[in-house]
């Protein structure tokens, strides 16, 4: 049993569920209820605000899920533990449970829930990646994070134009301008392989974008983005990705 009060932040978009959640809650020594939000921004936003110990996060919400709050949540310096509560077949449990992601199967029972409170681990970036190998239909993100101290700012994955790694971290350019993010560039790239193409190994861009490719007189490969002047090298290795993507 923890020692002192721990804060719990509730998210489920139906509220019959979150009710129910808060009152089990409650009737547990040493918890309390900070918060209670309906839908994933809700819930990053009094992350911020509250810095709660634990999330109890619903996955199936219309919008942002809770994988993708999950995500986010984990690029934190300090992220709140996580416990999924989900309604998920047994399979899909498993994949939880393999990857030591706490997890709650709803209904959600008292002695259940005590457990999950008790043994909750924070769950990181290597967990989510598992999980993705796991049950990649959970983890299509619509945003990637920008995090700034304990607060998370999300850019549409629809506003990305190209990544490129620089060092340790990630340079991401988007309409709105550019942002470091720490997400690598293999992983974003498996993400997010639809919809981008990998032109260098520090580059990869939305096809989408790409506006002219070309090959100089020394036998060099570029490309050139749409409303950017500047060319970006293409290596020999990923030559016929690009041309195959294009086509």
């Amino acid at each position: 049993m923890p020692n002192g009060d721990l804060r719990v932040l509730i998210v489920d978009d139906e509220a019959p569920a979150r009710s129910r959640l808060s009152d089990m809650v409650g009737d547990i020594g040493g918890w309390s209820v900070a918060a209670e939000a309906a839908n994933g921004q809700e819930a990053l936003d009094s992350v911020a605000e509250l810095s709660p110990d634990v999330v109890l996060l619903d996955i199936r919400m219309p919008g942002m899920d809770g994988v993708e709050v999950a995500s986010h949540l984990s690029t934190l310096p300090l992220p709140p533990a996580v416990v999924f509560t989900t309604a998920y077949d047994e399979y899909a449990v498993s994949a939880f449970e393999a990857n030591a992601v706490g997890y709650l199967l709803k209904p959600v029972r008292r002695e259940r829930l005590l457990k999950a409170l008790e043994r909750a681990a924070r769950i990181n970036r290597w967990q989510l990646a598992d999980l993705v190998n796991t049950a990649p239909e959970l983890c299509a993100r619509a945003n990637i994070s920008v995090t700034s101290g304990n607060r998370i700012r999300l850019v549409s994955v629809a506003d990305v134009i190209s990544f490129h790694a620089d060092q340790k971290y990630v340079r991401m350019v988007h309409s709105g301008g550019e942002d470091i993010i720490e997400d690598s560039l293999k992983t974003l790239e498996q993400e997010l392989a639809a919809d981008f193409v990998r032109v260098h190994r520090n580059s990869l861009v939305r096809v989408s974008m790409i506006e002219e490719f070309s090959r100089d007189e020394s036998g060099l490969y570029r490309i050139r983005m749409r409303n950017s002047a500047a060319p970006l090298a293409v290596s020999r290795r990923h030559v016929s990705q690009v041309k195959k993507r294009l086509i």
